[in-house]
């Protein structure tokens, strides 16, 4: 092979880097057309294309500049993976691409507009980078929230239709006491919900500041006309769809750690939801499965395997959120003087990584959510596996005193006696044995055979379960979208 065809296949290679080969969870067409490469190279030529039409808007460029650099700014137009190799001259994509943006509008410009001389003036690298990824983080989110609103609108569904599904709540792998699928499920809700609240929250800034955040060259540029630097900035604000910035923040990251934490949350939440479904989906448990599909789940040598791999995945990227979180923290933290060595170049993949993650887990939940598969007898075999002995802490409660007051005893000492006995015996004959202690502790005459066995009736002993799943649903009403009689979303 020629030096020149090794080149070619490298260049080919690289073009398609950001694929997703070794992270399924994010290898999607819609994650690589919101935050792969070429979504951050338009996000780039995006500002600096909104940037020229503020500019020629205020008598600052050329008339007719704006169509010019507009028409140069197609991602389209440009070489991905030459203006990543090139950008190692100077540290960031930005340089190498403005070098590109200058000679494509140089020949588009043939009225002789001078339309070169609105591309990035008064600007500095990070103006542009930082806001091209608040524009590339702003179109990522409203993605991830369709995809959360839609799961916790199937949750809220879900919770609704087993709000009386009997089921086990287990605390530290064991059962631990009676409880329903309808608040598992609410409570799932209540954490993506929440998560989703952080990040609708967000405001992502336009950045400005020049070369060193003191606003010099604007301040040039603006001299003797009605602009102002803030002026230009909010304008640009404006073109791209994003917040305005009191003043610059170049050595500030909080709107970058914030975007991290809520990313974070997110995943976090997602992969509670998954980790609950990757035990409750295990045959010997089989209280859920996954939605079904052609060729999901299956396994390069067992035939019968199915796979939970929509969980798989959700928890694969729930894994890796924290870590990343914590680099943009770490490089916050390390953000000196006035443009940092290095600390700044550590947030672009942490962000990024972050948002593909996020978007790709994002729509993975929404599909296991629209379609799991709950079977509530299994459940109730799970819940009846501990017998009577599951509601001991009810017992106690109802009973104890009455013990206590009848025969001046501790009543509560006295079943836990009972318990303690109770677990004594083989696993198979803990039901029998606590039922029969349980007589025998307490008389018939103290608590009638009719209350006993309603006390040992899970569904007696659901606390607020219901209530709960009220409450829940109701403190995040955005989240749940309504449905028209069929059952279809109107959101």
């Amino acid at each position: 092979m020629t030096h020149a065809a090794a080149m070619g296949d490298l260049r080919a290679f690289a073009e398609e880097a950001d694929a997703g080969l070794l992270t399924p969870v994010s290898a999607s067409p819609l994650v690589a057309a919101l935050t792969g490469d070429r979504a951050v190279l338009a996000a780039i030529l995006a500002v600096e294309s909104g940037w020229a039409a503020v500019l020629e808007h205020a008598g600052l460029a050329p008339a007719g500049s704006a169509a010019v650099v507009a028409s140069a700014a197609e991602a389209g137009r440009y070489d991905v993976a030459d203006i990543a190799r090139r950008a190692q001259g100077g540290g960031n994509p930005v340089i190498p691409l403005l070098a590109d943006l200058r000679k494509t509008v140089a020949g588009l410009d043939t009225a002789g507009t001078g339309a070169g001389k609105a591309i990035h003036t008064s600007l500095t690298s990070q103006d542009v980078l930082d806001t091209a990824l608040m524009l590339l983080a702003r179109n990522t989110v409203h993605a991830v929230l369709a995809d959360l609103k839609a799961t916790t609108t199937a949750l809220a569904a879900l919770a609704g239709q087993h709000a009386d599904t009997l089921c086990v709540g287990r605390s530290l792998t064991q059962h631990s006491l009676p409880f329903t699928f309808g608040l598992r499920a609410a409570q799932w809700f209540q954490g993506l919900a929440a998560a989703g609240r952080q990040l609708e929250a967000l405001e992502f800034p336009v950045q400005f500041g020049g070369a060193a955040g003191t606003l010099a060259a604007g301040t040039v540029l603006t001299e003797g006309t009605p602009a102002t630097p803030f002026t230009l900035a909010d304008a640009l604000a404006v073109q791209l769809g994003l917040a305005p910035a009191a003043a610059p923040w170049h050595t500030n990251r909080l709107a970058v750690t914030s975007l991290g934490h809520a990313l974070a949350s997110v995943l976090d939440a997602c992969g509670k939801v998954a980790a609950d479904v990757l035990f409750l989906s295990r045959p010997e448990v089989a209280e859920l499965a996954e939605p079904r599909a052609a060729g999901r789940g299956v396994s390069s040598a067992m035939p019968q395997k199915q796979n939970p791999v929509l969980s798989v995945l959700v928890r694969s990227a729930a894994l890796q959120a924290p870590q990343l979180a914590a680099q943009l923290h770490l490089a916050a933290a390390n953000f000196n003087d006035e443009r940092p060595d290095g600390a700044w170049h550590t947030e672009w993949p942490a962000l990024r990584q972050l948002l593909a993650l996020a978007l790709g887990a994002a729509g993975h939940i929404r599909e296991l959510a629209e379609g799991l598969q709950v079977f509530p007898d299994a459940m109730r075999r799970n819940l009846d596996l501990s017998g009577p002995l599951l509601l001991a802490e009810g017992v106690s409660a109802a009973v104890a005193p009455l013990l206590t007051e009848q025969g001046g005893r501790n009543g509560k000492q006295q079943l836990q006696q009972v318990v303690d006995r109770t677990l004594q015996a083989p696993p198979a004959e803990q039901a029998a044995t606590y039922r029969k202690l349980l007589r025998e502790a307490v008389p018939a005459a103290v608590v009638p055979d009719a209350r006993l066995e309603e006390l040992l009736d899970p569904a007696s002993y659901l606390g607020q379960a219901v209530e709960i799943f009220g409450r829940i649903l109701a403190a995040f009403p955005e989240f749940v979208t309504p449905t028209d009689a069929n059952g279809a979303s109107r959101g």
